[in-house]
């Protein structure tokens, strides 16, 4: 964070200072777990569902954290506010607004939010300084976390906006005031919330009503609502998908075991591009980040560079996994429909190169309301017709497909009783671990993963 006195970051937050020098200068990060403190940094104080942070004021400034941020008085070195996410917000906002050369690239869409955010700081990071989250912060703790990290030497911030409620991402892109918006793909995530996907293209919608016409709108051409975006902003627009409509396009796609090689297009020219992360998806991904370098000015040359050496680096996306010929895709931090369906066209590619077979572990996808049912229905009859092997449902039977399907199906109420699987596998078997977060399925690809590991393989059936 750029160096705040107390007083300022009181006046700034509209707080009351306790126990500490108002002249003190802060310069240390904000955090909210007390388990892993700063020093010299500012303990959050969040108040949720089962924990309450003040009862970890002490145990945060005794480790090491300059005061807190609370909304009750306690006993430690502390500004006291209405609402420490309000104050959270409104001090991100100005630390924002004092760096005055820092570019901000806000991010949203149903899918792929985290795995572009990923590829555009490692983009952005050939170029200058970059401040991008860890994991998946795009809520409004973690938007003004992210952008509070950033200080004067900064070049560019890349902020991930996810919405629960219509009126969430404008209420970032207020703090965030993003020099350019993405929008990747209205999808299915979150329905049940949402009601309609109508709906959620509105949520969406908001990162680009409130841009000037300096900034960018990066807008995909992968879903019907996306395109129309451009209608609602007074920002430049650009484009990108997979078509020669595009501004910023893939030309001469091909797949070489899972990952996507191609032609960058862009006003600049064209530059081939080669992806070392896994899944037929990830062209999308790496086309909106992309657009958004393209529109900071970015050289062809550096972004396509850039998307052919980044990797993974949020947990459970994709994951790629070789233990002795067996290759387990650990894709176990999140679902919706769409997600599902690229990771079992992924599944279905990677098992016909190796030719073996390919084992579909899939938990539940959350928050799609009343369409739970038909969505996970289509996901059983969609894995048919890609020719998966075995369809393993965890913890839902809602998996049943509603056609006659030629798979071989398995159903278990818990993970564990699915362990007795394992002994069927075999070299060049190929396997997707996929559910919403909630289901926690990481933990069965961690017990494949060391099955397989302590497995005596014969040297003959290595592939």
């Amino acid at each position: 964070m750029i160096p705040l006195a107390v007083a300022k970051i009181a006046e700034i937050v509209g707080g009351e200072i306790v126990g500490i020098d108002p002249t003190t200068i802060v310069n240390g990060d904000f955090f909210f777990d007390s388990r892993i403190p700063i020093k010299n940094g500012v303990f959050i104080a969040l108040i949720g569902n089962s924990n309450d942070g003040h009862h970890y004021v002490t145990k945060a400034i005794s480790s090491g954290a300059l005061l807190a941020l609370v909304s009750r008085e306690v006993n430690a070195p502390s500004i006291k506010v209405a609402n420490v996410l309000d104050a959270l917000g409104k001090l991100a906002n100005y630390v924002r607004m004092q760096i005055k050369d820092l570019k901000v690239v806000a991010i949203t869409g149903s899918q792929g939010k985290t795995t572009t955010k990923d590829l555009l700081a490692h983009i952005f990071s050939a170029v200058g300084k970059t401040v991008s989250p860890i994991g998946s912060y795009n809520n409004d703790l973690g938007a003004p976390l992210t952008l509070l990290k950033c200080n004067l030497d900064t070049k560019f911030c890349v902020v991930e906006m996810g919405a629960r409620n219509i009126g969430d991402i404008a209420k970032l892109t207020e703090i965030a005031k993003p020099n350019v918006a993405v929008v990747l793909k209205v999808g299915s995530a979150h329905l049940g919330e949402f009601g309609s996907r109508e709906n959620i293209a509105i949520a969406k919608g908001e990162i680009v009503i409130g841009l000037t016409p300096k900034d960018y709108a990066v807008l995909g051409n992968y879903d019907e609502f996306t395109p129309k975006m451009a209608a609602t902003t007074s920002a430049k627009v650009l484009s990108f998908g997979e078509s020669n409509k595009s501004d910023i396009r893939a030309a001469d796609v091909e797949y070489r075991e899972g990952y996507a090689h191609f032609d960058l297009v862009t006003p600049q020219g064209r530059e081939a591009v080669g992806l070392r992360i896994l899944g037929m998806h990830q062209v999308a991904n790496a086309l909106a980040a992309a657009a958004a370098a393209t529109a900071l000015n970015v050289p062809i040359e550096v972004i396509a560079s850039a998307l052919s050496t980044a990797e993974v680096t949020s947990k459970w996306r994709m994951e790629l996994k070789d233990i002795n010929g067996l290759l387990i895709i650990n894709d176990a931090y999140n679902a919706n429909p769409e997600s599902m369906m690229a990771a079992l066209r992924t599944l279905a590619l990677l098992s016909q190169e190796r030719g073996g077979r390919s084992w579909a572990f899939l938990g539940t996808m959350h928050e799609l309301g009343n369409l739970s049912e038909s969505a996970h229905a289509e996901i059983a009859t969609a894995a048919a017709a890609l020719n998966i092997d075995h369809f393993v449902a965890i913890g839902n039977r809602q998996y049943q497909s509603t056609e006659p399907i030629d798979m071989v199906s398995h159903s278990y109420n818990q993970q564990s009783d699915a362990y007795e699987l394992f002994s069927h596998f075999e070299v060049g078997d190929v396997i997707l671990v996929k559910a919403s977060r909630a289901e926690h399925l990481e933990i069965i690809a961690a017990e494949i993963a060391k099955f397989w590991s302590a497995k005596t393989i014969d040297p003959e059936e290595t592939l």
